[in-house]
């Protein structure tokens, strides 16, 4: 499965070291996590959720993005749920490559606000 903005990942590449970053596949899109911490989700599947995914180290943290970021929106597919933590930078939105350059940009100063540590998953209890 070929990669949604793979420019994301490039410029990832340029301004972190290669033990920092790691992708993995996740729901026919691409994960990027930063250390321990799953940074963007790059997504592209003909639907209004399509561009950067940005998770958020706290939801409180999203308005201070907006003001420096101002196409980052909701995810439509969470609206019903509480996923406050992440937002969409789309890729119909203008100025999206320089905006998602600019994220990458924040990641490579340790910008606090970006990057979550995923919950882990629970061990299903053994069946007797």
């Amino acid at each position: 499965m070929a990669m949604a903005h793979p420019f994301v990942l490039e410029e990832l590449q340029s301004l972190l070291s290669p033990d920092r970053l790691r992708v993995k596949a996740m729901f026919g899109s691409h994960a990027l996590y930063v250390d321990e911490k799953i940074v963007f989700i790059l997504r592209h599947k003909a639907t209004p959720d399509d561009g950067v995914w940005v998770a958020l180290s706290d939801a409180g943290h999203a308005r201070s993005l907006v003001s420096e970021f101002p196409t980052l929106r909701g995810i439509e597919m969470f609206a019903q749920r509480a996923f406050g933590d992440w937002v969409l930078l789309p890729e119909d939105g203008e100025g999206f490559e320089e905006s998602a350059m600019g994220l990458c940009a924040l990641l490579g100063k340790r910008d606090a606000r970006l990057g979550k540590v995923p919950k882990g998953r629970k061990k299903r209890a053994a069946r007797s």
